[in-house]
């Protein structure tokens, strides 16, 4: 009669008074509710038991925060076009913070390990936040507020996803499941773009064109497709990357199904950058191409190569082949300055700049150019030119001292990338996957330079997410190694012939 509920088992637990008294008490704690609070009381408790179970699988596992994260870097900017007023860029940084939480809870018993985030890119990582941090102090920023949102694509993600990733995303699974997801929302994100162009946009779509995209996203009366992305520039940027790292992931990875659905990935993310219209796209697979070929050593590829990005160039620079085609035309541009009226606009706002910084060697403060100037200090000289470009941004927001750092931290990550693939990797598939994760990322260096594209959603996740994949080279290596000795092959993990 006395005993305990963790002396009974199975079904006899329920009949214990003490299960049968909360039982009650819950049934009329939740009658009440639901008949105060109706439908929306009715949703939260459908809501709350799968989010009970992701936070304690979460808890258990925290790089499925990591995957949460690239998954949601992918949606949140379209759903804020069918929930507006919700700022979903926020949950980027919930993601972050409860993953890290998560992380400190399932080590806290065993002892926090943290020697593996202890590499050179999460020390430049918090240097470069550091020097963020002092921008606060510059004389001439005008907001603390712009600098609280603008500092976060631009510093805090990196500075707290690369240490993390480092932590609990270090295994050789984890970066083919980059490589799958990746791929899928391409394909995804691709034919969302072909149903904008040609079949219709859908109401919220329209809805976002007429109030806010339709200056350049409607051009000539010829829609720029924009997906489920936060814009076409950056829709085209981001599939002209995967683009690039899907067709060479489809000649160094084994397995023909692996082959087949990175050959997709491939074509689908052309074909998106072109429906985008992004003239800027267009120097990622140039860049990605020749980046590989060097990586690849091979003096016949490098030839064969060099003869295909030459008729490429030759296609768009001095043939008027395909002009009937609105998104080829429009990209054709790109390689003739001339004909491009918003290139010329861009060199002016340029020569403004560079007369308005000439004395402001650490620019006008985080925030004060672009979006988040207009938004919070419009009165701003910065907020109201232009920067287009992701280092005329930085260049007028943080200086020439700004502009240096950033791109010297960026080059230094390039080549170190360069240097463990050439030297370091002994794998030839591994160095395939890293080599076109390294051309992707020199591609999206490239492109920055004509437009906002790497600090923005996905694009960034997936950038920073290459680089602790690239400096944990080594360890990969070691891993692949180690695997093929007990007969185990990594890039059947997912996709098996």
């Amino acid at each position: 009669m006395f005993d305990t509920i963790k002396d009974r088992t199975g079904a006899a637990k329920l009949q214990h008074p003490a299960i049968i008294a909360a039982m009650i008490v819950l049934s009329v704690l939740l009658s009440y509710l639901i008949a105060k609070g109706g439908i929306f009381i009715v949703i939260g408790l459908i809501i709350l038991i799968p989010g009970l179970i992701f936070f304690n699988r979460l808890f258990n596992n925290p790089a499925i925060g990591i995957n949460t994260l690239l998954i949601f870097s992918f949606i949140a900017i379209g759903l804020s076009r069918y929930i507006r007023g919700v700022p979903f860029g926020l949950g980027i940084d919930g993601i972050l913070v409860i993953t890290y939480v998560a992380f400190f809870f399932k080590n806290f018993y065993d002892g926090l390990n943290i020697g593996q985030a202890n590499r050179e890119i999460t020390y430049l990582m918090f240097f470069w936040f550091a020097f963020t941090v002092l921008e606060l102090f510059n004389p001439l920023a005008l907001s603390q507020a712009a600098w609280f949102y603008a500092m976060r694509g631009l510093a805090l993600y990196p500075l707290l996803l690369v240490p993390l990733a480092l932590l609990v995303f270090n295994r050789l699974r984890f970066l083919y499941l980059l490589l799958y997801i990746w791929g899928i929302f391409t394909i995804l994100g691709t034919l969302k773009g072909a149903q904008q162009l040609y079949i219709d946009l859908d109401g919220a779509e329209k809805y976002w064109l007429d109030t806010v995209g339709a200056v350049t996203h409607l051009i000539d009366n010829r829609l720029r497709s924009f997906s489920f992305f936060s814009d076409a520039g950056q829709f085209g940027a981001a599939q002209g990357a995967a683009g690039t790292v899907g067709i060479i992931l489809a000649t160094s990875i084994k397995g023909k199904r692996n082959k087949i659905f990175f050959l997709i990935v491939g074509i689908m993310g052309m074909w998106g950058m072109f429906m985008s219209g992004t003239r800027g796209a267009i120097i990622i697979p140039m860049i990605g191409g020749v980046v590989y070929l060097i990586l690849r050593r091979n003096f016949r590829i490098f030839i064969l190569g060099g003869i295909l990005m030459t008729m490429f160039y030759v296609f768009f620079a001095f043939t008027f082949i395909g002009d009937n085609y609105y998104q080829i035309a429009r990209l054709r541009t790109a390689f003739r300055p001339e004909l491009d009226a918003s290139y010329q606009v861009r060199l002016e706002n340029r020569a403004i700049l560079k007369a308005y910084l000439a004395d402001k060697p650490f620019g006008g403060g985080v925030g004060a150019a672009g979006n988040w100037g207009l938004r919070f200090s419009p009165q701003g000289f910065l907020a109201n030119v232009a920067t287009d470009s992701w280092y005329v941004q930085i260049w007028a927001e943080m200086g020439i001292v700004g502009l240096f750092i950033h791109v010297l931290i960026l080059s230094y990550i390039l080549l170190k990338g360069f240097y463990l693939i050439m030297v370091r990797v002994k794998n030839v598939e591994l160095a395939g996957i890293l080599g076109a994760l390294i051309a992707g990322y020199a591609g999206i260096m490239g492109a920055s330079y004509g437009n906002g594209v790497l600090g923005q959603m996905p694009t960034g996740i997936i950038v920073y997410l290459s680089w602790t994949f690239i400096f944990m080279a080594q360890q990969l290596d070691r891993e692949y190694s180690y695997l093929e000795s007990i007969g185990k092959s990594p890039q059947s993990l997912f996709i098996k012939d």
